[in-house]
């Protein structure tokens, strides 16, 4: 599942390819922006906030990348990978990993080795604006542990002002931005939190600590592992195991369901006797 870890090590590899070339080749397969055309702009970078992803892109004779710090004439890709999302990077004209009606946009860049192409598939969110005008879309995230402006001050002020149970508002993005339902079900087994507990309740800056480590960790890893084990299947405490018994106790994982409505409940794993009510 795509979290905060997976959209910034998918903006590395992005960045990797792409900064710094030519785009020969620019296709978004959205309507309202199908029309855009980037070709012979330069890719400046291509970085995360949290969950979304920013190709910023100069357009032709900008000059040497960066040298327009403010952004004027620079073009953002925003996309958003939701739960089933990704990007690929291959060569141009190897066969895609994945059927071409899945394909949400494509941005091709030439360097003297041939083209690269990179294709996101199943795009939650694809749109293309301004770099000028990216607060429209990221302006309201919370602090990012990943990001170079982390906060853990600030992040721990906004969750833990937050009434509502720890488990809705450790995922709310303007709290913090990367954390999504596999990181509070492990994050609160650790510190031994009941999903339901209040916020207001809880120590926001320990919890908020332990996770900002747990995913800089994570960033570089292939594998998303809590335990310190990447076994396969001993990788997470509690995440999708329900009734297997606890890592640590015995006691058969429970799992419910948690949201800030009932139309945004999300799958909540606990384990009853490490996370007392």
């Amino acid at each position: 599942m795509p979290e905060g870890d997976t959209v910034h090590r998918a903006a590395r590899r992005l960045h990797a390819v792409l900064a710094g070339k030519e785009v020969t080749w620019f296709d978004v397969r959205v309507p309202g922006h199908a029309t855009a055309d980037l070709r012979g702009g330069t890719v400046r970078e291509v970085v995360a906030r949290g969950k979304h992803l920013l190709h910023r892109i100069d357009p032709p004779g900008a000059g040497p990348s960066g040298a327009d710090p403010a952004g004027s004439g620079a073009v953002t890709l925003h996309s958003h990978l939701r739960m089933e999302g990704e990007w690929h990077v291959q060569r141009r004209g190897e066969r895609w990993r994945k059927p071409a009606f899945k394909a949400r946009a494509v941005v091709c860049v030439a360097d003297a080795g041939g083209e690269w192409e990179a294709v996101g598939f199943d795009l939650a969110m694809v749109e293309v604006l301004a770099m000028r005008d990216e607060a429209r879309v990221v302006g309201h995230l919370g602090p990012d542990p990943l990001g170079p402006d982390w906060d853990l001050a600030e992040a721990a002020r906004r969750v833990g002002s937050d009434p509502r149970a720890i488990h809705v508002a450790l995922q709310d993005q303007r709290h913090v931005a990367g954390f999504g339902n596999e990181y509070a079900s492990e994050l609160l087994f650790l510190r031994g939190v009941h999903p339901e507990r209040p916020a207001t309740q809880v120590d926001a800056a320990a919890l908020l600590e332990l996770g900002a480590r747990t995913i800089r960790r994570n960033v570089k890893l292939r594998v998303r592992v809590f335990t310190g084990d990447a076994r396969r299947g001993r990788e997470r405490w509690v995440y999708g195991r329900e009734h297997r018994p606890c890592l640590r106790c015995g006691t058969p994982i429970r799992r419910g369901a948690a949201g800030a409505d009932p139309t945004r409940e999300r799958v909540v794993y606990w384990c009853p006797h490490c996370q007392p009510a």
